[in-house]
């Protein structure tokens, strides 16, 4: 169904780093992701930023717009990235003519609301080590009997991901590299061994 309503919209491609919705702008319009691959996040006044996901190639962001609300958060293209742009009547319209769309749509909210439940229960009640280890054991998956976390991250982008500095997340790197717990070569990383739960 996500294609046949891609097939109402506006197609459009975005170079890399291109915000394409902005936190707070009234919205009209959802965007499903045909190629490529986008982040969604939340930023404050001082330019700080955190990252809550991040979506590819058939998922979409931006179905708040349904409420005609402002935006809850921005969406950046992390590489190249080609979308359909679906009007809110369109959406409404298959939201109304198919049950189905309509439940899986409502599924994908609730699992989005679980991932910002869980990121809020984390935030308050984890410490920053507990975040970050948390967050790559969840990216690794087993290459050749080691736990690998194939997606090459910048210190940056893990700071951005757990809601920390980027100074904070090098001192847990080098405590972790120190400890035998992880290698890091060319920024993917390698689980040695499980690390502690806490620091």
């Amino acid at each position: 169904m996500v294609r046949a309503l891609a097939e109402r919209g506006q197609i459009r491609s975005f170079p890399k780093n291109t915000v394409i919705i902005n936190e707070g702008d009234r919205g009209d319009s959802m965007y499903i992701i045909i190629a490529g691959r986008v982040k969604v996040f939340v930023s404050d006044d001082q330019g700080r930023e955190m990252v809550l996901d991040d979506h590819g190639a058939g998922d979409y962001v931006g179905e708040m717009a349904l409420d005609g609300r402002p935006r809850s958060a921005s969406v950046m293209t992390m590489e190249p990235t080609t979308c359909s742009i679906v009007t809110r009547d369109a959406l409404r319209a298959a939201v109304a003519g198919n049950p189905d769309f309509a439940l899986g749509l409502i599924a994908t909210l609730i699992d989005r609301a679980r991932i910002a439940t869980d990121n809020v229960k984390n935030l308050a009640l984890m410490d920053v080590y507990g975040r970050v280890a948390r967050l790559l054991l969840s990216m690794a998956r087993e290459v050749d009997g080691k736990l690998v976390v194939q997606e090459r991250l910048t210190q940056q982008d893990i700071a951005d991901r757990v809601g920390a500095s980027r100074d904070m997340i090098s001192r847990i790197f080098k405590d972790l590299t120190i400890g035998g717990y992880v290698t890091v070569v060319d920024r993917q990383i390698t689980f040695n061994r499980r690390p502690p739960q806490r620091w």
